[in-house]
């Protein structure tokens, strides 16, 4: 499978991490939704369900090359890759355009969703009582969740890593968003931003020669944080790929059904014409973060007047939508060279 990998091949590869990354990032939008429609997504699980009991083995006996050869090595570490560049710069430009596009950013995201739908189920025909009800059930459990209110944040280290468990599911569960469930957890800020930070700061410093982040008691409480989220998210995805591997094997129509039905419920989540409402404390202040970015608590949806703007936004979904299927026909293109 790696050998017939090209140089092309590659750096798709690494792209779609990097589009898997963002996506992770952003509140609304899966990972797995961009590892689905691009074509990777059942090597992706199947790859992660190699790091088991055998591939252990292999390491404690000495043979790494064996081991990487069995967890398709190369495949996942480009795709990580990605992910990581990703991590520290392509989510940094989606902030920056979230903060300054709002409505241009969730436009083009709510297309990516509606794509999604339509490469998800075109070529699905086995519709009957069971693929409905998973379909309803689906849609009912993503559109629930998409109206919680967030909770508060909690930096409890046994909390922070069963945030990571649970955040790790967007990367492996098409349409359930990782991030959102972060938000709903109170700790988005605290685990994808304060921490975040706290490590590309540390990072540069160590470079510049720069060592007193040692005797810096939060920054140290944040790569704590960082360190077990991280650890969690592990544990997350490993777990999650053995029971998704399992899933798609034995229920594969009740799981795409499934998946289409979360990918729609999770349309209220990144409906572009929305109002922020922030968290203020009892004196109506807004509160912010340590950042001084304010923090987010709701968003409240509304129709928009047809104008300007929203003209523009109409062709912003547009673009979302001609993206995915641009996705869809390189994932097509790449399984008929592959076949």
């Amino acid at each position: 499978m790696e050998s017939t990998r090209t140089f092309k091949d590659k750096l798709f590869l690494i792209l779609k991490g990097l589009g898997m990354g963002a996506a992770n990032k952003v509140p609304g939008i899966s990972g797995g939704v961009v590892a689905f429609v691009a074509g990777f997504y059942e090597e992706f699980i199947y790859s992660l369900q190699r790091i088991n009991a055998t591939a252990f083995k292999l390491i404690l006996n000495g043979h790494f090359k064996a081991f990487y050869k069995y967890i398709n090595g190369r495949f996942l570490g480009l795709l990580f890759f990605g992910m990581i560049v990703s991590y520290f710069s392509v989510s940094k430009i989606l902030d920056y355009l979230i903060k300054h596009n709002e409505l241009y950013v969730w436009s083009v995201f709510f297309g990516m969703i509606l794509g999604s739908i339509y490469y998800l189920s075109k070529d699905f025909k086995d519709w009957k009582i069971t693929t409905y009800a998973a379909l309803g059930i689906g849609a009912a459990i993503g559109i629930s969740i998409s109206f919680l209110d967030p909770a508060t944040q909690n930096d409890n280290l046994w909390f922070v890593f069963i945030c990571g468990i649970i955040s790790v599911s967007g990367m492996t569960l098409p349409g359930f968003s990782g991030s959102f469930i972060l938000i709903l957890l109170g700790n988005y800020v605290l685990l994808l931003v304060d921490s975040v930070n706290a490590l590309y700061d540390t990072f540069f410093e160590i470079l510049g020669g720069n060592f007193s982040f040692v005797d810096n008691v939060e920054r140290i409480k944040m790569l704590k944080v960082l360190a077990v989220f991280t650890l969690g998210s592990l544990v997350g995805l490993i777990t999650f790929s053995h029971v998704l591997n399992y899933i798609l094997k034995n229920y594969k129509s009740v799981t795409t059904a499934s998946i289409i039905g979360f990918i729609v419920g999770s349309l209220g989540v990144v409906w572009p014409w929305k109002k922020t409402i922030y968290k203020n404390d009892n004196t109506g202040e807004y509160l912010v973060d340590s950042t001084g970015k304010l923090i987010v608590e709701n968003y409240k949806r509304y129709w928009p007047e047809f104008d300007f703007e929203t003209s523009l936004a109409i062709i912003y979904i547009a673009i979302g939508i001609a993206i995915v299927l641009s996705l869809e026909w390189y994932g097509r293109k790449t399984k008929k060279i592959n076949a």
